[in-house]
């Protein structure tokens, strides 16, 4: 009777795995739902139920040591290479609004951010004036921290 209905506990896994995989997307439950897969698919041909398992089991262990890593490395190649966040604002040139002193200031990042902002405490400069350049150095709260650009050459 296990044999006959074993079709069922393998239709069972198989969803509930790749329901699992939906949320995790580490690969791993998938290989598992397909492990399953091949379970029933041996079922299908008269197999007994204590073989499917070993041939589901075999199935898994072979694909998640074999095509997991394959396909994680794909899957991490298509990243998103754009920073954001804090991480898009640091290292960014900004305009002076306000005078930007060792306390306060106002400046507008190249991406349009208005942000407020304090001189970096190794800068040995007393304030940036309106106009002037700045780079961001860090963020404290919600204030960068800048230090001035010096130029070399006249900009064109």
């Amino acid at each position: 009777m296990l044999t006959q209905y074993a079709w069922i506990a393998w239709s069972v896994l198989i969803l509930t795995f790749a329901a699992i995989e939906v949320f995790t997307l580490e690969m791993t439950f998938l290989m598992l739902a397909f492990g399953s897969l091949v379970g029933l698919v041996s079922g299908l041909f008269g197999i007994p139920w204590w073989a499917q398992f070993v041939v589901a089991a075999v199935a898994a262990i072979v694909l998640i040591l074999a095509l997991r890593p394959t396909l994680m490395r794909m899957l991490r190649r298509g990243g998103d290479s754009a920073r954001s966040g804090i991480d898009a604002v640091v290292g960014g040139e900004a305009a002076v609004m306000r005078t930007v002193t060792s306390s306060v200031g106002r400046i507008r990042l190249q991406n349009g951010d208005v942000w407020s902002a304090r001189l970096s405490p190794m800068t040995e400069q007393a304030d940036v004036p309106v106009g002037g350049r700045v780079l961001v150095t860090g963020v404290d709260g919600a204030t960068a921290v800048v230090v001035p650009i010096e130029r070399s050459t006249p900009r064109e």
